[in-house]
């Protein structure tokens, strides 16, 4: 077990450090509003990871897998989200970016909700869990299910120290730019550009 343990820390690492949705998405929310807006959009991710450790562990990751029309439903669904928050940033006004920054900022909970919701949308998660995690838990094990879930919570506490930290590093690039003119607009730019384009992606990825 230690050494299929270790084996799994290295695997979920290496995943975890490739830039990906996730990763992306916690960025572009750092550059457009600082670093504790990374920090909560990577709480929601990972609680997102949660939940999906826990839809693997109950097996409904199999339901999709199996369900073309589910799969697509939810993949879209995700896609639309992205589209929306990045078309939003895209749209921002110079002069309401500029002065009324402050009150168009999402709170602490809208920005953990969020990154919930662009983490669980994500039906290819589902399945990656469904297919990766049980790889890793030993066919004679009394509690498989238990074990998932071990799993599953040991690579959203890796998964939140990296993302937690990409957020804090880019909203920290972030918070020197706004000390310049205009340089919320550009960032505003940026960030929904990243975000428009994560959707599409995944509106156009193939199963």
């Amino acid at each position: 077990m230690t050494d299929s343990l270790a084996l799994y820390v290295v695997a979920s690492l290496a995943l975890i450090l490739t830039p990906g949705q996730d990763m992306m998405y916690v960025m572009s929310r750092a550059l457009a509003q600082g670093r504790l807006a990374g920090l909560y959009s990577a709480v929601g991710v990972i609680i997102g990871i949660l939940v999906h450790t826990v839809l693997a562990a109950l097996g409904v990751g199999a339901i999709l897998a199996a369900s073309e029309g589910l799969f697509v439903a939810l993949k879209l669904a995700g896609a639309a989200y992205l589209v929306y928050l990045g078309v939003k940033l895209l749209l921002t006004r110079e002069g309401a970016a500029l002065t009324n920054g402050a009150t168009q900022r999402f709170s602490a909970a809208s920005l953990v909700g969020q990154g919930i919701l662009s983490n669980v949308s994500n039906p290819k998660i589902v399945v990656f869990f469904f297919a990766f995690l049980p790889q890793f838990v030993d066919p004679k094990s009394a509690n498989p299910t238990a074990d998932l879930i071990f799993l599953g919570v040991l690579y959203a506490a890796m998964g939140l120290v990296v993302k937690a930290g990409v957020g804090l590093a880019a909203g920290s690039f972030s918070e020197r730019l706004l000390r310049q003119p205009r340089a919320m607009v550009w960032i505003n730019r940026v960030s929904g550009t990243i975000l428009v384009g994560l959707g599409l992606r995944l509106a156009t990825s193939p199963r």
